[in-house]
C-alpha cells in the first residue's frame, strides 16, 4: 500500500474528485479526514468511503473561508490521527459570468473559497508539519488557471493564483521537507460540469485529444502519485491531467 499509516487531509471531500481522492487514498491504506462545509454530506461520504476501512476515515465540516475553522479542523485531525502527512486542498466553486457582468460577490465569492481557502488550510497544515519535519500539499488548480476562459475571469484568477501560490509555498517550505505541487485539471466530468448544456460538453470535449471528459478518478491517481514517495524529488510543479487539451 503507498500511504500505509500516513494521515490526509482533504478538502472539497464530499463529492467529485474530493470524493474519489478520499476513496483511492483509503484503499492505499491512508487514513483520511474529509473536509467539506456541508457538514451532513460529508459526514455521509466518510461513513460510505470507511465501509472498508472502518474507523480510517472522519468527515468534517469547516468552511474555508474562515481561518478559524480551519484551524480548528486541524486540530481536530491531530487530536484523533495524531498528524498530517498530507494535505489536498480541493475545495473549489464557480459563479461564471462576463467581465463586465460580473458582479464583486461573484469576484469575492470564488477568490475566497478557490485561494484563500488554500491559503487558510496550508496555514494551518503547516504547522505540524513543519515539527514532523514532513509533508505533501496538493493544490488542485485547473487548466483554465494556465489558459483563461471566457466569462471565468474570477476562476481563471484563483486558479493562475493557486499555481503563483504553490511555487511560493515549494520555496518557503523545502528546507522542512515539505513537497508542495499542483494538479491542472482539464474539463472533469463533476456536479461543475453536469450543468453545462449538451452543446456545450460537445464543443468542449472537441478540444481535448483523447475525445473525453476526463472522471474524478483520473485526478485522484495523480494525487496519489503526489502523495507516495513515488515523488519525492518533486516539488514546485503543475501537473497537467487533461487529455491533451492544453499543450
Amino acid at each position: 500500500m503507498r500511504l500505509k499509516d500516513q494521515v490526509a487531509v482533504i478538502t472539497g471531500a464530499a463529492q467529485g474528485i474530493g470524493r474519489a481522492t478520499a476513496e483511492l487514498f483509503l484503499s492505499e491504506g491512508a487514513r483520511v479526514a474529509l473536509v467539506d462545509v456541508d457538514a451532513a454530506l460529508v459526514q455521509k461520504t466518510a461513513e460510505e468511503a470507511a465501509k472498508q476501512t472502518p474507523g480510517n476515515a472522519v468527515g468534517i465540516s469547516a468552511d474555508v473561508t474562515k481561518y478559524d475553522t480551519c484551524e480548528a479542523a486541524v486540530k481536530s485531525v491531530i487530536e484523533k490521527f495524531s498528524k498530517i502527512d498530507i494535505l489536498v486542498n480541493n475545495a473549489g466553486i464557480t459563479k461564471d459570468n462576463l467581465l463586465l457582468r460580473m458582479s464583486e460577490a461573484e469576484w469575492d465569492a470564488v477568490l475566497d473559497v478557490n485561494l484563500k481557502g488554500a491559503f487558510h488550510f496550508t496555514k494551518a497544515a503547516a504547522r505540524p508539519m513543519m515539527r514532523a519535519h514532513r509533508g505533501r500539499v496538493i493544490n488542485i488548480a485547473s487548466v483554465v488557471g494556465q489558459e483563461g476562459n471566457v466569462g471565468q475571469a474570477n476562476y481563471s484568477a484563483s486558479k493562475g493564483g493557486l499555481i503563483a501560490f504553490t511555487k511560493s509555498c515549494a520555496k518557503e517550505l523545502a528546507s522542512r521537507n515539505i513537497l508542495v505541487n499542483a494538479i491542472a485539471p482539464g474539463f472533469v466530468r463533476t456536479r461543475l460540469t453536469d450543468i453545462l448544456s449538451d452543446e456545450a460538453k460537445r464543443l468542449l470535449v472537441g478540444r481535448i485529444l483523447l475525445g473525453r471528459m476526463g472522471e474524478p478518478v483520473d485526478i485522484a491517481r495523480a494525487a496519489l502519485f503526489l502523495a507516495s514517495e513515488d515523488s519525492s524529488y518533486i516539488t514546485g510543479q503543475v501537473i497537467g491531467v487533461n487529455g491533451g487539451m492544453y499543450l
